[in-house]
């Protein structure tokens, strides 16, 4: 019996060309700006700033004095889509000043949105794994054209947990949760993603969305259960 869900988000509920077309190109144009005039923002946000600037400095070998240098090696991991946690967390800040003052919405499909809504009302416990930060993912289902769908989920995860494509973090998701692995159900369009949470002993399923999957149905049922949305998928 399914207990729990656990989706992605990226080619799962939401569209790759959101976060690829929308998202990314509107952090990598805001980024330096943002950086640069940090100061102007709240005493807390500030600091959240400078942690993650020294986070990019330790990661990178870069000065922490130099700023430019730190602004270009953000510019860089965008342009690579590296999962590197202070980018994450610096994008989720930029994106949610973007959706503060209307420049979008966060896309959802609806068939997503509608089965999440119902998973919910029938008990399920609903999680989001995703490599944005945990801010990024409540912004993006906290302004939807179904308006805020942050009440459907008791939790998020991100990559302070572990990468998404290692069996380790899939294991901690389940320790968190609570329940047995096999009473949740995680749901993503990546094979390596699905392998490391089979692994772990999860239930999952594989969303091959037509206008985003670059993996043919035939080839990914040979492996796993397959939909092609969320009203394809067994609990």
């Amino acid at each position: 019996m399914i207990k729990a869900i656990v989706t992605d988000i990226e080619g799962t509920t939401s569209s790759i060309s959101f976060v690829h077309d929308v998202l990314f190109p509107y952090a990598k144009e805001h980024m330096a700006d943002f950086i640069r005039h940090s100061n102007t923002l709240s005493d807390e946000s500030q600091q959240e700033v400078n942690s993650q600037l020294d986070e990019v400095a330790r990661l990178s070998g870069i000065s922490r004095g130099d700023t430019d240098a730190l602004i270009q090696q953000l510019l860089d991991w965008i342009d690579e889509d590296k999962k590197a946690t202070p980018l994450k967390a610096l994008q989720g800040m930029i994106w949610q000043q973007g959706y503060q003052q209307g420049d979008f919405v966060g896309h959802v499909y609806k068939d997503a949105a509608d089965h999440l809504k119902q998973w919910h009302d029938q008990g399920i416990d609903l999680y989001v794994y995703s490599s944005g930060s945990v801010n990024a993912q409540k912004l993006i289902f906290g302004h939807t054209e179904y308006g805020d769908l942050t009440p459907l989920f008791k939790g998020y995860f991100d990559t302070k947990i572990g990468g998404k494509r290692e069996v380790e973090s899939y294991q901690k998701i389940i320790n968190e949760i609570g329940v047995k692995g096999d009473e949740i159900l995680f749901l993503s369009d990546i094979e390596e993603e699905l392998d490391a949470a089979s692994l772990a002993t999860m239930n999952v399923s594989w969303l091959i969305r037509i206008n985003d999957s670059r993996m043919s149905i035939c080839e990914a049922a040979k492996k796993y259960l397959v939909a092609r949305d969320f009203s394809e998928i067994e609990v």
